[in-house]
């Protein structure tokens, strides 16, 4: 009986720390994530000005063009 009480307290204690591992590796995942979902909100606001000034610049090469 002791013994199975002692193996019980061990089992107890590896899975206490095996929940705080996983509670600090969640944390540091959803800041992870946070951090590249703002790094992507970024990433297509810079693509879409990007397109903005090659649509404009084409645009001005075909009145260019056409002016020729």
């Amino acid at each position: 009986m002791e013994l199975d009480l002692k193996k019980l307290e061990v089992r107890v204690e590896e899975l206490i720390r095996a929940c705080a591992r996983l509670r600090e590796e969640n944390s540091s995942l959803r800041s992870q994530q946070e951090s590249l979902v703002a790094e992507r909100a970024e990433l297509l606001e810079k693509t879409e000005l990007a397109k903005t000034r090659v649509e404009a610049i084409i645009t001005r090469l075909k009145s260019m063009e056409s002016g020729s």
